[in-house]
């Protein structure tokens, strides 16, 4: 698949999030867990989510890849809001970033992350203090399946 990588300003989004200190290849064993307990709150929490997505908001700059990231699981909500339990309210940063959008099956996010990996040394930018996935609505038919990739520009 080619990736079209494109720089925009993007806007803060409020997430209902679980926060997890994950290592590289352990998100797709950490999200659901997390994600189950934001879904749980939001089911009895009427009106707090609308139509927002699933995002994952990854903090470049809270560790390594040895020790891992913080990464909040989130779901998109119409308003701030008191936390319950691990379930936090999260705003994420705006600002300048790079960003290409992958269809497909999630198994092939990580090539989307190459070609935005790639753009910013073909570009001399640098990767800045987070990234996210957002995820678009559930397709039955995984070939139509969108996540778009966000990386800060430094």
């Amino acid at each position: 698949m080619a990736y079209v990588v494109t720089v925009e300003t993007v806007p803060p989004r409020i997430l209902a999030a679980v926060r997890r200190r994950v290592r590289a290849g352990e998100v797709a064993t950490a999200f659901r867990p997390a994600l189950d307990q934001v879904w749980g709150f939001l089911r009895s929490n009427p009106g707090l989510r609308t139509d927002g997505h699933n995002v994952f908001h990854y903090g470049h700059a809270s560790g390594n890849p040895t020790t891992g990231y913080d990464v909040d699981f989130g779901v998109e909500v119409t308003r701030i809001f008191d936390p319950l339990g691990q379930v936090t309210c999260v705003t994420t940063p705006a600002g300048r970033a790079a960003l290409t959008v992958h269809r497909g099956p999630y198994g092939g996010l990580s090539a989307a992350h190459e070609a935005l990996h790639h753009w910013f040394s073909q570009n001399g930018e640098k990767i800045g203090a987070w990234s996210q996935e957002i995820y678009g609505d559930w397709q039955e038919d995984e070939s139509k399946l969108e996540t778009t990739i966000v990386y800060a520009l430094a």
